[in-house]
């Protein structure tokens, strides 16, 4: 990223985050048309439901194939990953802030597979960042989870996934000031959030990321998942990823 386009990141984190969030928040998490919707739209197999009601759930399709072994290979930023990085099972997630099918798989669906699967060694988890070009407030969010430490920001991106409207479309329309609020809450002062957000290195490392998840995975909407060799997009319920794992190991 070349000196002027840091800059015009710079301004546009600061001074135009607020109507670009809520445009991507009510939009679908797509530049185009938003393959994860169709995902959504498909009846989630309930926990609760019995076998003798309800068909055995079907191992989702691929979109295509990947090169797992070189998606594994870190881009310009430390993967943030959990789990047993020797597990026989990999999964990436190329994710958005402001992608509500993102938000509906961290709130529905990662709690337990990271339960069933990564805690129990069988998963090794990847997240990494795809903010959409135009989407600063998706950028914003990653660039202030990146901020945090380490230990801190799987449970921060979690907050605010699980509480996305709060800051990506609040009810008066301060986009800022609510992920401000939201920051506090992971320690931000005021002055750690506007170095944060004024760090162009680090706006172009996040977009980085998301270049070569694009370029070089494919990767088209949020959230896609490389799994094993595999790349699927859309949200997927508890039981059709555990489905797809449970057909891998």
């Amino acid at each position: 990223m070349s000196t002027s386009e840091l800059s015009i990141t710079k301004r546009r984190l600061l001074g135009g985050i607020a109507i670009a969030a809520v445009s991507m928040a009510l939009t679908a998490c797509s530049d185009s048309e938003d393959k994860a919707a169709s995902a959504e739209a498909k009846p989630a197999v309930s926990n609760e439901t019995t076998a003798s009601t309800t068909p055995a759930v079907e191992i989702p399709t691929a979109d295509r194939d990947v090169d797992m072994e070189e998606a594994l290979k870190p881009g310009p930023l430390k993967e943030m990953t959990l789990g047993d990085a020797n597990a026989p099972v990999k999964v990436i997630e190329y994710m958005s802030m402001t992608c509500s099918h993102c938000a509906n798989f961290h709130a529905n669906t990662f709690d337990a597979i990271k339960t069933k699967y990564v805690d129990t060694g069988k998963v090794y988890f990847v997240v990494r960042e795809f903010p959409f070009p135009q989407d600063t407030a998706s950028l914003a969010a990653f660039m202030l989870a990146r901020c945090t430490t380490e230990d801190k920001f799987f449970p921060f991106v979690s907050t605010l996934l699980k509480q996305q409207r709060t800051w990506a479309a609040p009810a008066d329309g301060d986009v800022r000031g609510a992920m401000l609020q939201m920051s506090k809450l992971a320690g931000f002062t005021q002055e750690s959030f506007d170095a944060c957000l004024t760090n162009a290195q680090l706006a172009g490392d996040v977009s980085a990321v998301r270049d070569r998840g694009a370029e070089e995975f494919g990767v088209q909407s949020t959230p896609t998942f490389l799994i094993n060799g595999k790349a699927y997009s859309g949200d997927m319920s508890v039981d059709t990823m555990s489905a797809l794992i449970d057909s891998l190991l």
